[in-house]
């Protein structure tokens, strides 16, 4: 498979897995860019990001027209999510490859967790 049809894979499975569970993308395009299409830790990070946003834009259009939007809760956790958004932005570049790597791991680690508890 060329690099061109590497790339539409992995979007392919990302948005699938966005647009199914309402997140989880950026769990598989960051591993998928820096794995298989060989794209720099950091950079792979930053560009998770526009890469899940048109998905999320369309999976939010979706469930809008579904119904499915708890909007007050939507409204305030996103205030939250812009500054902590900025935050994370800013603190990318002061972290080493290895770190991002063991911090993102310990996200994906808890979050399994949780969801084989639950």
């Amino acid at each position: 498979m060329g690099e061109k049809g590497k790339i539409r894979l992995t979007g392919l499975v990302t948005g699938f897995v966005n647009g199914l569970f309402g997140s989880g993308g950026g769990t598989l395009v960051v591993p998928a860019m820096e794995r298989f299409l060989h794209v720099e830790t950091h950079k792979a990070h930053a560009t998770a990001i526009a890469v899940i946003l048109p998905l999320s834009v369309l999976s939010l259009l979706i469930y809008f027209w579904q119904g499915e939007m708890a909007w007050q809760v939507a409204l305030w956790a996103s205030g939250g999510g812009i500054i902590g958004g900025r935050i994370g932005a800013k603190l990318l570049g002061k972290l080493s490859g290895m770190w991002l790597h063991r911090i993102f791991g310990l996200f994906l680690l808890a979050a399994a967790v949780r969801m084989a508890l639950c």
